[in-house]
């Protein structure tokens, strides 16, 4: 089932690119058209699977990973719903599609061991990944921003000029996706500071919950992502914005990456609690 939202996806990305290039109003609506069918049919898919397997699919990275690329084109397209602008479209369509290649391929759905049946487990997880959501628009909305700076300094006002909204409006989209994230993210480590602690000294031993702590890299890369946030926000109060704001973004977004997807398969001790 994880195939058909993928090549949904796939779909409007191509549209995407192609509205990018021609700015043909029909076929903008077309690759939105595509997007929101693609989007809700992933609904159905998690639906189906929280059915089967007892709860929402986000223990596991590939189950989470699966989640999150739902959450990120659902906030793309509220995004463009109140901007009226699609042509972001074709910067974020192909991490959507990057990310649930990995999910077709591993589709499998595990129970969740009995150490995560806890409510504070569930917003830990839920808080993280709306954040990453925000935290990918805002990496892109940067990029673009740098993009069209530099043309625009360049004084060669073509490609990107003619298709991205204004510097403004993108410095503007940029400090309210990453301020959204910060206080998902925010509330997701707190969150999860205290599910730890509570799974610690309950009745259920599990060594990867006693292995959490900030020696873990998992850990870490999110502590690490908040405290770059936090400057980034905390720049802004002085005066920051435009390209340095943009670059700030991007580089949270890496490190937010690079902790969601390899260090969560292949370096933590503390959070592979399945697929």
């Amino acid at each position: 089932m994880n195939t058909i939202p993928l090549l949904l996806y796939l779909a409007a990305g191509i549209l995407y690119a192609v509205y990018f290039s021609t700015r043909s109003a029909t076929i903008g609506r077309a690759g939105t058209a595509v997007l929101a069918s693609g989007s809700l049919a992933h609904t159905f898919v998690i639906g189906m699977q929280t059915m089967a397997a007892g709860h929402v699919p986000i223990a596991g990275t590939t189950q989470a990973i699966s989640t999150f690329v739902w959450l990120l084109a659902l906030a793309y397209l509220c995004m463009e719903m109140t901007t009226e602008e699609r042509a972001l479209g074709v910067f974020i369509v192909p991490l959507l599609v990057a990310l649930q290649l990995i999910r077709a391929l591993n589709p499998v759905v595990e129970r969740r061991v009995p150490i995560l049946e806890s409510a504070w487990f569930g917003v830990h997880v839920a808080s993280l990944l709306f954040a990453y959501a925000s935290f990918a628009l805002a990496c892109v909305i940067g990029i673009t921003y740098v993009l069209l700076f530099k043309e625009i300094k360049a004084k060669h006002l073509g490609f990107f000029y003619k298709r991205l909204p204004s510097l403004d409006s993108l410095d503007l989209m940029n400090a309210r996706t990453v301020t959204l994230g910060w206080v998902f993210l925010t509330v997701g480590v707190v969150v999860g500071a205290v599910w730890a602690a509570e799974a610690k000294s309950g009745p259920i031993y599990d060594p990867r919950v006693q292995a959490m702590s900030l020696a873990d890299p998992k850990i870490l890369g999110a502590v690490v992502s908040w405290a770059i946030y936090t400057f980034a926000l905390y720049t802004r109060r002085l005066g920051w914005g435009g390209k340095r704001a943009a670059y700030l973004s991007a580089l949270g977004f890496a490190i937010v990456l690079f902790n969601f997807v390899p260090i969560g398969y292949f370096l933590t001790r503390s959070h592979n609690f399945g697929g």
